[in-house]
């Protein structure tokens, strides 16, 4: 069974290359085709495809009031595509906010290294947020509330796919905390991707100004994106966000993103912690920049057991083994639970390997943090 695939874009030359991409994948069947947000909110109730890709800047009517009226009359997943400016990754983030789940930049081809590489990017990010659609009509149909499996059929199907040597998530905490475990920590790091955007804005957002440590943010994200993404944050939060810069001195009450197309480590000298950008090493296999492990294996080194790390929604398995060292090293481990993640990947990688202590919900992880970081 294909995921129908509906194309929106005012360029016809665009709107072509992208069917044409997503065709060659046997589990996707362009349906159909739109060249403006009007059109597109007519084709899906038409159509009713599994999945749209929509481009943010539009004649008659643009991305963003598209997808507000889509999310409104028959809600599915939408993948935005953007120019790579900074009115671009405004937009952008204004479409997600609206009910979009996961965007590219229009000319995705340049942020791989060969056009195989950019063929599969856009074809598995499709496919990623295509199977959220029944959860997301679910949501809809309940006014908003996720609807969960019941607890014998998920221990059922979870018990049936996981090694002896891995964890069951139903063994793992969940919920509201009521109390602090009483452990001591210096700084929160958290590591997301695909539907990290919206979960970010919604956790930090909760945060007071006087949280008491350094927040450390590695986002799957184009560079010309990331300095826009953290001033939105800065003016939405009451926190101090900013995208890090080489030097920076990790403070209370201030979140550091690590800047797209560069790798963030964390070093000390002078008994301050600081952050470095910088490229990957020569010779080395990292694929993602920034990547989580990298950032997260400074931090261990660091702060060993004083951490709290949180993996948040995002496709692939970064962030594993920095949670790993970070494990190791006596840091507590929290993963987003597949409920309410876009793309379950980056936290089932971490609890399947054993390493999370806790799946939570978006809607508790905020309030979680006050409660056992105090």
């Amino acid at each position: 069974m294909s995921f129908k695939v509906l194309v929106v874009d005012d360029s016809t030359f665009f709107r072509r290359r992208v069917s044409e991409i997503l065709n060659q994948d046997p589990l996707l069947e362009v349906i159909g085709e739109a060249k403006d947000g009007r059109e597109a909110i007519e084709k899906v109730k038409a159509l009713r495809p599994d999945v749209v890709t929509m481009d943010v800047e539009m004649p008659v009517m643009d991305g963003i009031a598209s997808v507000r009226h889509i999310m409104q009359s028959s809600p599915l997943p939408i993948l935005m595509f953007s120019s790579l400016t900074t009115d671009g990754a405004k937009s952008t983030f204004e479409a997600m906010e609206a009910g979009a789940l996961d965007f590219l930049p229009k000319n995705f081809e340049d942020i791989v290294s060969h056009r195989k590489e950019a063929t599969e990017l856009l074809q598995q990010r499709v496919k990623s947020i295509a199977r959220r659609k029944g959860s997301m009509a679910r949501s809809a149909a309940t006014k908003g509330q996720v609807v969960k499996p019941t607890l014998m059929a998920k221990s059922s199907f979870l018990s049936s796919i996981t090694p002896k040597n891995e964890t069951s998530i139903n063994s793992l905490a969940t919920g509201r905390l009521r109390s602090r475990s009483g452990k001591n920590y210096k700084i929160l790091a958290i590591g997301s991707s695909t539907g990290g955007p919206i979960a970010l804005q919604k956790i930090l957002g909760e945060l007071p100004q006087s949280f008491p440590f350094p927040i450390v943010i590695v986002q799957h994200m184009p560079g010309s994106f990331t300095k826009a993404f953290a001033e939105r944050l800065n003016n939405l939060c009451q926190i101090s966000v900013k995208e890090a810069e080489d030097g920076d001195v990790l403070v209370p009450g201030s979140a550091f993103l690590a800047p797209g197309g560069r790798q963030m480590l964390i070093k000390q000298s002078s008994n301050q912690s600081r952050v470095c950008i910088t490229d990957a090493p020569a010779g080395s296999k990292v694929t993602y920049k920034p990547s989580v492990d990298m950032t997260f294996n400074t931090i261990a080194d660091i702060y060993r057991g004083d951490a709290l790390a949180l993996i948040l929604t995002g496709m692939g398995a970064d962030g594993r083994e920095g949670c790993h060292q970070m494990h190791r090293k006596g840091a507590t481990v929290w993963a987003q639970d597949e409920q309410s993640s876009v793309v379950y990947g980056m936290p089932q990688a971490v609890t399947r390997a054993n390493i999370a202590s806790a799946n939570y919900a978006l809607d508790d992880i905020g309030s979680n943090i006050i409660t056992e970081m105090g």
